[in-house]
């Protein structure tokens, strides 16, 4: 993918996260730098197979606080296949969830196919036709 489409996944991706897109470089490595408060920092590289760059992408940070939590990520980046920016990006943004104050999400899946659905009240028994009585 070339790196433009990647910096708008990154941009959109930063829009409905706390993480704001603080540089993206293409020159000497295709890196792309996030940050949120509280002091929140991590980079991603990403695969740049047209010039024998990464095949895969990698996360990392400088700040020795936010790597334990980069873990998950690594581990998930290095598991089988191929993944997209957004699935990276997603994957980190669930290990920081602790780091930024937000709950811990056991099913992420639950949390995705929910994910911009309206709560909707629960349907009252009666109205499915079952007996009050």
């Amino acid at each position: 993918m070339a790196f433009k489409q990647l910096v708008e996944v990154a941009e959109k991706w930063c829009s409905s996260v706390p993480f704001d897109l603080i540089f993206a470089e293409e020159e000497d490595e295709r890196r792309l730098d996030f940050y949120a408060e509280p002091g929140i920092s991590f980079y991603v590289l990403c695969p740049d197979n047209m010039t024998g760059g990464t095949e895969n992408f990698h996360v990392w940070s400088e700040s020795e606080d936010c790597l334990p939590f980069l873990q998950l990520a690594q581990d998930y980046i290095s598991s089988c296949g191929k993944k997209t920016l957004l699935e990276v990006l997603d994957k980190v943004f669930t290990s920081f969830r602790p780091l930024l104050g937000l709950p811990d999400i056991e099913d992420e899946t639950f949390e995705q196919y929910h994910a911009g659905v309206e709560d909707e009240p629960e349907p009252d028994h009666a109205q499915m036709g079952v007996s009050q009585q």
